[in-house]
C-alpha cells in the first residue's frame, strides 16, 4: 500500500481522536522544507478534499537567516498545489543563535532557544494573516523521543500535546501527523517525489535527539512490540499509575501533611474547602474566587491533619516571581498552630525549589503581621481585592 494512504488514515484518526480541525478554521502550516512539513502540506491539502471539512490552508516559511536556506523549490511546490507561500523574514533568529552559542560555549546552536523563537515568529505571522490555528509536522516518533528526552534530561514524564491552546497568543497549535510514523513519512516523501530541502541547520544529526533515536531503534529491534506500545502509552489515560497520587509531604510528626491536587477527588475537596472559607464564611463572590484559566495553571495542595482535609494552599509562577494564593484553613481547625507550620514548610519548599526568586502574597490587612513574622515585607499601598483590604507582601530569596 502506498504510504500516502497510511498517512491520510492516521491524519483522519488524529483529527477524530483529538478534535483538531473544524469548519471555518484558517490553519497556518509551518513549512521548513523538510520531509515532515512537506508531507503535512500535501496530506492536509488532500484531506481537505475528501473529509468534507471547510478549512483554509496558509503555508508559511520562516527565513531564519541560515546561509544555505533557499525557499524557491518549496515556493514552486506550494504554487503547484494552488497555495501561495508566505515567506517571513526572521533572519534575526540566526544572529541570536550565534550569539547564544558563543555565550553558552557550546558546539552547536541551542535547539530549545531556536524552537521557542520559531514558534513565536510563526505565531506572529499567523495572527497577522488571520489564522486561528498553527499546524506543525511533529509525528509519533517525535512525541516518543521527546518523552524519553524529558525523562533522561529533565526528570519529568512529559511530551508535547496533539493540540494546545496558547492563551496569550489566542491561537491553537495542532499536530495532524501525531499518529504517523516517521518511516511512513519518509516513504511518502520518496513516493510523491516531494522537493525536500537539505537541512540548513549545522546541528542537524548532531543533537541529543539523534542519540535517543538510536536507543529507541535498538529497543524496537530487540522488542518489536514496544514500538506500538510506546505510542499507545501516550493516550492510555485509563492505565496511568505513577506516584503523584501517593505524595504526602510531611509537615510535622503529628499527622500534618500537604498533598498535591492530582485527582478529581482532590480537586473536589479543594473546591469545597475554598467554598466554605472564601464564599460562605468571607462572603466572596464565586466569580472572584475562581480565576480562569489560572485555575488550570496553579500548583494546588490540600492540607491534611490525621487524614482529614483541613485546608488548601497553592502557588502560581509569574514573571515577577512565585505568587502564593488561596491559603485557607477550615474554621474549626484554626488557632492550633497548623497554619503557621504549613506556611513555614511551604515557604521553605518554594525557596529550595525556585531559588533565586521572589515570593509574593496578597495578604489580608489583618493578617499582615503573621506574614511579617515569616520575613515578608510590605510593598506598595493597601488595596481592595474581592471587597477586602489587602497589602502586597514579598520575600526575596
Amino acid at each position: 500500500m502506498k504510504a500516502i494512504r497510511t498517512i491520510l488514515a492516521c491524519l483522519r484518526k488524529a483529527d477524530q481522536k483529538f478534535n483538531l480541525i473544524q469548519d471555518g478554521d484558517k490553519i497556518a502550516l509551518g513549512i521548513s522544507g523538510g520531509k515532515d512539513s512537506l508531507v503535512l502540506l500535501l496530506s492536509l491539502s488532500l484531506y481537505k478534499k475528501f473529509s468534507h471539512k471547510h478549512f483554509t490552508i496558509v503555508p508559511i516559511t520562516l527565513d531564519l537567516g541560515f546561509p544555505t536556506f533557499d525557499p524557491r523549490p518549496i515556493e514552486e511546490y506550494c504554487h503547484e498545489l494552488g497555495y501561495p507561500l508566505f515567506i517571513n523574514d526572521s533572519k534575526d533568529v540566526y544572529k541570536i543563535l550565534k550569539i547564544q552559542k558563543e555565550k553558552m560555549e557550546i558546539k552547536h546552536f541551542p535547539c530549545s532557544i531556536c524552537s521557542r523563537m520559531k514558534k513565536a515568529a510563526i505565531n506572529k505571522v499567523a495572527k497577522k494573516l488571520g489564522c486561528n490555528k498553527v499546524a506543525f509536522a511533529h509525528h509519533a516518533d517525535d512525541a516518543i523521543e521527546t518523552l524519553l528526552m524529558n525523562q533522561i534530561y529533565g526528570g519529568r514524564i512529559a511530551t508535547f500535546a496533539p493540540k494546545m491552546k496558547l492563551e496569550n497568543a489566542d491561537i491553537v497549535f495542532i499536530r495532524p501527523l501525531i499518529l504517523c510514523r516517521e518511516s511512513e513519512i519518509i516513504k511518502m516523501a520518496k513516493e510523491e517525489n516531494l522537493p525536500v530541502l537539505p537541512p540548513s541547520c549545522p546541528a542537524d544529526k548532531h543533537t541529543s535527539r539523534e542519540e535517543i533515536k538510536k536507543i529507541l531503534n535498538q529497543l524496537y529491534e530487540n522488542i518489536p512490540s514496544s514500538k506500538k506500545n510506546f505510542l499507545n502509552m501516550l493516550s492510555n489515560y485509563e492505565k496511568t499509575a505513577l506516584w503523584g497520587e501517593e505524595i504526602q509531604l510531611q509537615v510535622d510528626q503529628k499527622g500534618l501533611f500537604l498533598k498535591p491536587v492530582v485527582t478529581p477527588k482532590d480537586e473536589a475537596l479543594a473546591l469545597d474547602i475554598r467554598y466554605q472559607v472564601f464564599e460562605k464564611e468571607m462572603n466572596i463572590s464565586h466569580h472572584k474566587e475562581y480565576e480562569f484559566p489560572l485555575e488550570f495553571s496553579a500548583h494546588q495542595f490540600l492540607i491534611y491533619k490525621n487524614e482529614i482535609p483541613i485546608g488548601t494552599i497553592r502557588y502560581v509562577i509569574e514573571e515577577e516571581g512565585i505568587h502564593i494564593q488561596r491559603f485557607a484553613i477550615l474554621k474549626k481547625f484554626r488557632s492550633k498552630g497548623h497554619g503557621r507550620k504549613v506556611f513555614t514548610y511551604f515557604d521553605k519548599m518554594l525557596t529550595e525549589k525556585y531559588n533565586p526568586t521572589t515570593l509574593i502574597i496578597h495578604s489580608m490587612w489583618k493578617r499582615r503581621k503573621f506574614y511579617a513574622s515569616c520575613s515578608y515585607q510590605e510593598e506598595g499601598k493597601p488595596f481592595i481585592e474581592a471587597g477586602i483590604k489587602h497589602i502586597k507582601m514579598i520575600k526575596k530569596v
